[in-house]
Protein backbone atom coordinates (compact mmCIF):
# COMPACT_ATOMS: atom_id res chain seq x y z
CA UNK A 1 0.00 0.00 0.00
CA UNK A 2 1.62 3.32 -0.82
CA UNK A 3 2.19 6.01 1.62
CA UNK A 4 -0.91 8.07 1.94
CA UNK A 5 0.21 11.68 1.54
CA UNK A 6 -3.05 13.23 3.46
CA UNK A 7 -1.02 11.88 6.32
CA UNK A 8 2.74 11.72 5.27
CA UNK A 9 4.68 14.55 3.02
CA UNK A 10 7.05 12.92 0.62
CA UNK A 11 10.57 14.85 0.88
CA UNK A 12 12.84 13.28 -1.52
CA UNK A 13 13.05 10.71 -4.27
CA UNK A 14 16.50 8.48 -4.63
CA UNK A 15 18.23 6.30 -6.98
CA UNK A 16 19.16 2.74 -5.86
CA UNK A 17 22.88 4.28 -6.03
CA UNK A 18 21.72 7.15 -3.64
CA UNK A 19 20.23 4.82 -1.51
CA UNK A 20 23.47 2.97 -0.95
CA UNK A 21 25.28 5.97 -0.45
CA UNK A 22 23.05 7.59 2.39
CA UNK A 23 22.75 3.57 4.26
CA UNK A 24 26.40 2.24 3.50
CA UNK A 25 24.88 -0.74 1.05
CA UNK A 26 26.66 -2.13 -1.27
CA UNK A 27 24.20 -2.14 -4.73
CA UNK A 28 23.64 -5.17 -7.08
CA UNK A 29 21.35 -4.79 -10.26
CA UNK A 30 20.09 -0.97 -11.70
CA UNK A 31 21.81 1.58 -9.79
CA UNK A 32 20.04 3.73 -11.78
CA UNK A 33 16.27 2.81 -10.81
CA UNK A 34 14.31 5.51 -9.40
CA UNK A 35 13.11 4.66 -5.89
CA UNK A 36 9.64 6.80 -4.59
CA UNK A 37 8.03 4.99 -2.37
CA UNK A 38 8.55 2.27 1.01
CA UNK A 39 6.51 -0.77 1.60
CA UNK A 40 6.74 -4.47 3.23
CA UNK A 41 8.87 -6.63 0.84
CA UNK A 42 4.88 -8.66 0.64
CA UNK A 43 3.61 -5.66 -0.81
CA UNK A 44 6.30 -3.71 -2.36
CA UNK A 45 6.10 -2.86 -6.25
CA UNK A 46 8.67 -1.41 -9.05
CA UNK A 47 9.04 1.84 -7.72
CA UNK A 48 9.36 0.61 -3.91
CA UNK A 49 12.35 -0.32 -1.42
CA UNK A 50 11.83 -2.68 0.91
CA UNK A 51 13.99 -4.76 3.20
CA UNK A 52 14.30 -8.41 3.98
CA UNK A 53 15.64 -10.51 7.21
CA UNK A 54 15.15 -13.96 6.97
CA UNK A 55 16.56 -17.42 5.06
CA UNK A 56 16.91 -17.73 1.44
CA UNK A 57 14.93 -20.29 0.98
CA UNK A 58 11.88 -17.88 2.13
CA UNK A 59 13.33 -15.22 -0.35
CA UNK A 60 13.54 -17.48 -3.25
CA UNK A 61 9.39 -18.27 -3.13
CA UNK A 62 8.24 -14.43 -2.33
CA UNK A 63 7.09 -12.78 -5.41
CA UNK A 64 9.37 -9.94 -5.01
CA UNK A 65 8.19 -7.26 -7.14
CA UNK A 66 10.16 -4.24 -5.18
CA UNK A 67 12.45 -2.07 -7.05
CA UNK A 68 15.20 -1.96 -4.49
CA UNK A 69 15.54 -4.27 -1.46
CA UNK A 70 17.97 -3.90 1.58
CA UNK A 71 18.74 -7.72 2.53
CA UNK A 72 21.80 -9.43 4.04
CA UNK A 73 25.03 -10.40 1.54
CA UNK A 74 23.75 -13.89 2.17
CA UNK A 75 20.67 -13.64 0.86
CA UNK A 76 21.21 -11.20 -2.13
CA UNK A 77 21.94 -13.95 -4.51
CA UNK A 78 18.19 -14.89 -4.26
CA UNK A 79 17.07 -11.45 -5.46
CA UNK A 80 15.16 -11.36 -8.50
CA UNK A 81 16.53 -9.83 -11.88
CA UNK A 82 14.13 -7.06 -11.59
CA UNK A 83 14.77 -6.11 -7.73
CA UNK A 84 17.75 -3.91 -6.96
CA UNK A 85 20.13 -5.34 -4.28
CA UNK A 86 21.18 -3.04 -1.28
CA UNK A 87 23.45 -4.91 0.80
CA UNK A 88 23.97 -4.19 4.44
CA UNK A 89 24.51 -5.87 8.18
CA UNK A 90 21.15 -4.50 9.48
CA UNK A 91 18.20 -4.18 6.51
CA UNK A 92 15.72 -3.28 8.95
CA UNK A 93 17.78 -0.32 10.29
CA UNK A 94 18.73 0.52 6.42
CA UNK A 95 15.06 0.80 5.68
CA UNK A 96 14.15 2.85 8.48
CA UNK A 97 17.12 5.38 7.53
CA UNK A 98 16.29 5.10 3.67
CA UNK A 99 12.36 5.86 4.91
CA UNK A 100 13.16 8.48 7.40
CA UNK A 101 14.67 10.63 4.26
CA UNK A 102 12.04 10.01 2.28
CA UNK A 103 8.71 10.56 3.89
CA UNK A 104 7.62 12.85 7.55
CA UNK A 105 4.48 12.47 9.26
CA UNK A 106 2.20 15.56 9.16
CA UNK A 107 2.46 17.50 11.93
CA UNK A 108 -0.71 18.28 13.77
CA UNK A 109 -0.54 21.76 12.76
CA UNK A 110 0.70 21.89 9.08
CA UNK A 111 -0.42 23.90 6.81
CA UNK A 112 -2.48 23.45 4.04
CA UNK A 113 -6.11 22.96 2.53
CA UNK A 114 -8.64 24.65 4.81
CA UNK A 115 -10.27 21.48 6.95
CA UNK A 116 -13.86 20.71 5.85
CA UNK A 117 -16.76 21.07 8.36
CA UNK A 118 -20.05 20.35 7.35
CA UNK A 119 -22.29 23.19 8.33
CA UNK A 120 -24.00 20.75 10.98
CA UNK A 121 -21.25 19.39 12.59
CA UNK A 122 -20.55 20.61 16.11
CA UNK A 123 -17.16 21.57 17.43
CA UNK A 124 -16.73 22.01 21.11
CA UNK A 125 -14.55 24.91 22.15
CA UNK A 126 -10.71 24.14 22.56
CA UNK A 127 -11.18 21.44 19.41
CA UNK A 128 -8.97 21.78 16.87
CA UNK A 129 -9.00 20.18 13.17
CA UNK A 130 -6.00 20.14 11.34
CA UNK A 131 -5.59 20.84 7.59
CA UNK A 132 -7.51 18.62 4.67
CA UNK A 133 -9.58 17.24 7.45
CA UNK A 134 -13.05 16.73 7.14
CA UNK A 135 -15.85 16.42 9.26
CA UNK A 136 -19.34 14.78 8.57
CA UNK A 137 -22.78 15.39 8.85
CA UNK A 138 -24.07 15.65 12.47
CA UNK A 139 -20.59 14.53 14.06
CA UNK A 140 -19.64 16.15 17.13
CA UNK A 141 -16.02 17.10 17.92
CA UNK A 142 -15.59 17.22 21.98
CA UNK A 143 -13.59 19.71 23.85
CA UNK A 144 -10.01 20.22 23.40
CA UNK A 145 -10.18 17.21 21.20
CA UNK A 146 -7.47 17.29 18.16
CA UNK A 147 -8.04 15.99 15.03
CA UNK A 148 -4.60 15.84 12.67
CA UNK A 149 -4.60 16.90 8.94
CA UNK A 150 -6.33 14.61 6.62
CA UNK A 151 -8.60 12.58 8.92
CA UNK A 152 -11.91 11.89 7.55
CA UNK A 153 -15.00 11.54 10.05
CA UNK A 154 -18.26 10.48 8.63
CA UNK A 155 -21.72 11.62 9.32
CA UNK A 156 -23.16 10.93 12.83
CA UNK A 157 -19.62 9.96 14.77
CA UNK A 158 -18.72 11.49 18.27
CA UNK A 159 -15.91 12.11 19.63
CA UNK A 160 -15.29 12.43 23.28
CA UNK A 161 -13.21 15.54 25.20
CA UNK A 162 -9.69 15.07 25.27
CA UNK A 163 -9.35 12.91 22.42
CA UNK A 164 -6.66 12.74 19.74
CA UNK A 165 -7.10 11.21 16.18
CA UNK A 166 -4.39 11.20 13.54
CA UNK A 167 -4.06 8.58 9.70
CA UNK A 168 -6.96 7.76 10.43
CA UNK A 169 -10.44 7.45 8.30
CA UNK A 170 -13.30 6.94 10.76
CA UNK A 171 -16.65 5.79 9.82
CA UNK A 172 -20.71 7.05 10.30
CA UNK A 173 -22.13 6.54 13.68
CA UNK A 174 -19.05 5.46 15.54
CA UNK A 175 -18.47 6.64 18.87
CA UNK A 176 -15.57 7.07 20.49
CA UNK A 177 -14.98 8.36 23.80
CA UNK A 178 -12.92 11.10 25.87
CA UNK A 179 -9.47 9.99 26.23
CA UNK A 180 -9.01 7.59 22.95
CA UNK A 181 -5.40 7.79 21.14
CA UNK A 182 -6.23 6.67 17.53
CA UNK A 183 -3.59 6.35 14.98
CA UNK A 184 -0.34 7.03 17.12
CA UNK A 185 2.73 5.16 16.26
CA UNK A 186 2.84 1.26 16.64
CA UNK A 187 5.82 -0.10 19.25
CA UNK A 188 8.86 -1.21 16.48
CA UNK A 189 11.98 -0.89 17.26
CA UNK A 190 14.87 -2.14 15.73
CA UNK A 191 19.16 -2.48 16.98
CA UNK A 192 21.78 -0.19 15.88
CA UNK A 193 25.32 0.84 17.34
CA UNK A 194 23.88 3.70 19.35
CA UNK A 195 21.07 1.06 20.81
CA UNK A 196 17.61 0.62 20.09
CA UNK A 197 15.76 2.97 16.99
CA UNK A 198 12.42 3.62 16.81
CA UNK A 199 11.06 2.22 13.42
CA UNK A 200 8.55 5.07 12.10
CA UNK A 201 4.94 3.34 10.91
CA UNK A 202 3.81 4.76 7.59
CA UNK A 203 0.38 2.96 7.46
CA UNK A 204 -3.37 4.08 9.16
CA UNK A 205 -6.38 3.13 11.01
CA UNK A 206 -9.65 2.19 9.91
CA UNK A 207 -12.82 2.71 12.00
CA UNK A 208 -15.68 1.40 9.46
CA UNK A 209 -18.92 2.21 10.56
CA UNK A 210 -21.07 1.86 14.25
CA UNK A 211 -18.20 1.02 15.90
CA UNK A 212 -18.13 2.22 19.92
CA UNK A 213 -14.34 2.65 21.16
CA UNK A 214 -13.71 3.21 24.87
CA UNK A 215 -12.19 6.41 26.90
CA UNK A 216 -8.31 5.67 26.48
CA UNK A 217 -8.24 3.60 24.45
CA UNK A 218 -5.45 3.37 22.25
CA UNK A 219 -5.14 2.09 18.55
CA UNK A 220 -1.66 2.23 16.59
CA UNK A 221 -1.73 2.56 13.02
CA UNK A 222 -0.43 0.05 10.79
CA UNK A 223 3.54 0.26 9.91
CA UNK A 224 2.74 -0.61 6.17
CA UNK A 225 -0.47 -1.66 6.03
CA UNK A 226 -3.83 -0.77 7.60
CA UNK A 227 -4.78 -1.14 11.34
CA UNK A 228 -8.83 -2.21 10.95
CA UNK A 229 -11.59 -2.40 13.04
CA UNK A 230 -15.06 -3.92 11.79
CA UNK A 231 -18.27 -2.45 11.49
CA UNK A 232 -20.98 -2.25 14.62
CA UNK A 233 -17.49 -4.14 16.51
CA UNK A 234 -17.18 -2.33 20.38
CA UNK A 235 -14.47 -2.13 22.01
CA UNK A 236 -14.19 -1.04 26.21
CA UNK A 237 -12.17 1.64 27.69
CA UNK A 238 -8.71 1.16 28.39
CA UNK A 239 -7.38 -1.53 25.56
CA UNK A 240 -4.35 -1.47 23.78
CA UNK A 241 -4.56 -2.62 19.34
CA UNK A 242 -1.19 -2.82 17.91
CA UNK A 243 -0.06 -1.92 14.42
CA UNK A 244 -1.29 -4.22 11.39
CA UNK A 245 -4.15 -5.46 13.91
CA UNK A 246 -7.33 -6.31 11.82
CA UNK A 247 -10.50 -6.73 13.79
CA UNK A 248 -13.54 -8.18 12.17
CA UNK A 249 -16.92 -7.43 12.81
CA UNK A 250 -19.43 -7.55 15.53
CA UNK A 251 -16.30 -8.12 17.73
CA UNK A 252 -16.90 -7.12 21.50
CA UNK A 253 -13.72 -6.43 23.60
CA UNK A 254 -13.86 -5.76 27.21
CA UNK A 255 -11.60 -2.88 29.26
CA UNK A 256 -7.75 -4.06 29.36
CA UNK A 257 -7.42 -6.51 26.63
CA UNK A 258 -4.58 -5.82 24.72
CA UNK A 259 -3.31 -7.11 21.22
CA UNK A 260 -0.45 -7.05 19.89
CA UNK A 261 0.55 -5.89 16.15
CA UNK A 262 -0.39 -8.49 12.91
CA UNK A 263 -2.91 -10.33 14.62
CA UNK A 264 -6.28 -10.78 13.08
CA UNK A 265 -9.48 -11.25 14.76
CA UNK A 266 -12.37 -12.96 13.30
CA UNK A 267 -16.32 -11.73 13.11
CA UNK A 268 -17.74 -12.09 16.71
CA UNK A 269 -15.26 -12.46 18.53
CA UNK A 270 -15.94 -12.26 22.36
CA UNK A 271 -13.23 -11.44 24.64
CA UNK A 272 -13.16 -10.98 28.65
CA UNK A 273 -11.59 -8.37 30.42
CA UNK A 274 -7.91 -8.56 30.62
CA UNK A 275 -7.23 -10.80 27.36
CA UNK A 276 -4.04 -10.86 25.74
CA UNK A 277 -3.04 -11.61 22.69
CA UNK A 278 0.75 -12.54 21.56
CA UNK A 279 1.85 -11.09 17.42
CA UNK A 280 1.04 -12.66 14.39
CA UNK A 281 -1.93 -14.65 15.66
CA UNK A 282 -5.36 -15.69 14.01
CA UNK A 283 -8.70 -15.56 16.54
CA UNK A 284 -11.23 -17.55 14.58
CA UNK A 285 -14.87 -16.87 13.76
CA UNK A 286 -16.75 -16.50 16.68
CA UNK A 287 -14.28 -17.87 19.48
CA UNK A 288 -14.75 -16.45 23.18
CA UNK A 289 -11.69 -15.43 25.07
CA UNK A 290 -12.32 -15.82 28.82
CA UNK A 291 -11.19 -12.92 31.05
CA UNK A 292 -7.17 -12.87 31.48
CA UNK A 293 -6.67 -15.77 29.17
CA UNK A 294 -2.94 -15.58 27.86
CA UNK A 295 -2.88 -16.12 23.71
CA UNK A 296 0.05 -17.93 22.50
CA UNK A 297 -1.11 -19.87 19.36
CA UNK A 298 -4.20 -19.51 17.03
CA UNK A 299 -7.55 -20.37 18.02
CA UNK A 300 -9.96 -22.13 15.87
CA UNK A 301 -13.44 -20.85 14.76
CA UNK A 302 -15.94 -21.11 17.45
CA UNK A 303 -14.09 -22.38 20.23
CA UNK A 304 -13.82 -21.49 23.89
CA UNK A 305 -10.47 -20.45 25.13
CA UNK A 306 -9.37 -19.34 28.65
CA UNK A 307 -5.76 -19.73 31.26
CA UNK A 308 -2.25 -18.87 30.62
CA UNK A 309 -1.02 -19.99 28.43
CA UNK A 310 -4.54 -20.08 26.73
CA UNK A 311 -5.83 -23.12 25.77
CA UNK A 312 -9.22 -24.97 25.10
CA UNK A 313 -11.48 -24.28 28.10
CA UNK A 314 -12.82 -27.72 28.86
CA UNK A 315 -8.84 -28.75 29.00
CA UNK A 316 -8.13 -26.07 30.73
CA UNK A 317 -10.62 -26.79 32.98
CA UNK A 318 -9.67 -30.55 33.34
CA UNK A 319 -6.24 -29.57 34.44
CA UNK A 320 -7.31 -27.48 37.04
CA UNK A 321 -9.54 -30.00 38.31
CA UNK A 322 -6.52 -32.40 38.66
CA UNK A 323 -4.19 -30.04 40.25
CA UNK A 324 -7.15 -29.22 43.02
CA UNK A 325 -7.09 -32.81 43.91
CA UNK A 326 -3.23 -33.37 43.46
CA UNK A 327 -3.28 -30.83 46.23
CA UNK A 328 -5.93 -32.43 48.34
CA UNK A 329 -4.19 -35.75 48.23
CA UNK A 330 -1.05 -33.97 49.41
CA UNK A 331 0.33 -34.05 53.24
CA UNK A 332 -0.91 -31.35 55.26
CA UNK A 333 2.63 -29.10 55.94
CA UNK A 334 4.06 -29.93 58.98
CA UNK A 335 3.62 -27.27 62.07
Amino acid sequence: MPVDLRFFRAKETFTVEQLAKLTGATCTGDTDRLISGIAAADQARSGDVCFFEGKTSALATMDLQAGACFVTADVAEALPDRTSGLIVEQPRLAHVMAANAMFDLRDWTDEGEPASVHPTAKIAPGAYIGAGAAIGERAVIGPNSVIGPGVQIGADTSIGANASIRCALIGNHVNILSGARIGESGFGVTSSPEGAVDVPQWGRVIIQDHVMIGGNTCIDRGAFTDTIVGERSKIDNLVQIGHNVVIGRNVLMASFTGISGSSTVGDGVLMGGRVGIADHLEIGEGAVLTADAGVMTNVPAGETWGGRPAKNFRQFLREVAWLQRQVKRGKKPSK
